[in-house]
């Protein structure tokens, strides 16, 4: 699997590439065919080959969306040690830090998505069925307005930590879901007047507040 993803990286293969076939993946990697087919049934599973049936069929590489790169970056935060406070403390790094490039670059598009999330965890707070993941949700969305592939990929992977830590905060407060529902309108408003100084107050509040009470969730 690491060859394959080798040639990949050097420019060997490039995505829409037919791989070769298992016979000739044998021989040019030195390894069995129930090695080869393994390797395959992971690449596909992560995202990095399609395997099409028929007369034109074969495995070819794709370029894994977002979601699957940031899916795959979550599972391995997941499976790693990372407390509700590390996440946390890590949020307050890259969100605020990414928040310039979200005031330069957020579209009129972008800012009416948002309002919408905004709009959806009111209405699911007023019938009693807001969960944390809504504002996990809103903040992922929020990383997307800086259009930058990289980030995009970063916010998507930590989605699991985030919800994590939300979770454990709300466990200290249960209501807390009304006060950042408010805040996260608040942001929006911000974004769209372009007032960097009021958005980031707002984040860096709304987010160590979390940070507070997770801290004395873990003692």
């Amino acid at each position: 699997m690491e060859q394959i993803q080798q040639l990949l990286r050097d420019g060997s293969l490039k995505p829409g590439d037919r791989l070769p076939t298992e016979r000739d993946l044998c021989q040019q990697l030195g390894v069995s065919r129930a090695t080869v087919r393994e390797a395959l049934r992971i690449l596909e599973a992560t995202g990095f080959i399609e395997v099409r049936l028929g007369a034109h069929g074969g495995s070819f590489l794709t370029s894994p969306s977002l979601e699957v790169v940031g899916e795959n970056l979550a599972n391995l935060l997941t499976l790693s040690p990372i407390t509700a406070s590390a996440a946390t403390e890590a949020r307050q790094v890259f969100e605020l830090g990414i928040l310039p490039l979200i005031l330069e670059r957020a579209t009129p598009e972008d800012i009416a998505v948002l309002r919408s999330l905004v709009a959806e965890a009111r209405a699911a707070q007023a019938k009693g069925l807001y969960s944390t993941d809504m504002s996990a949700a809103f903040h992922v969305r929020l990383a997307a307005c800086t259009h930058n592939p990289a980030i995009e990929a970063l916010m998507h992977s930590f989605y699991g930590p985030l919800s994590s830590s939300l979770r454990q905060a709300k466990n200290l407060a249960p209501n807390m879901g009304t006060k950042g529902i408010e805040e996260h309108d608040e942001i929006v408003d911000a974004i769209e007047n372009h007032d960097l100084s009021r958005a980031h107050e707002i984040l860096s509040d709304h987010i160590e507040r979390t940070a507070q009470r997770v801290a004395a969730t873990e003692g």
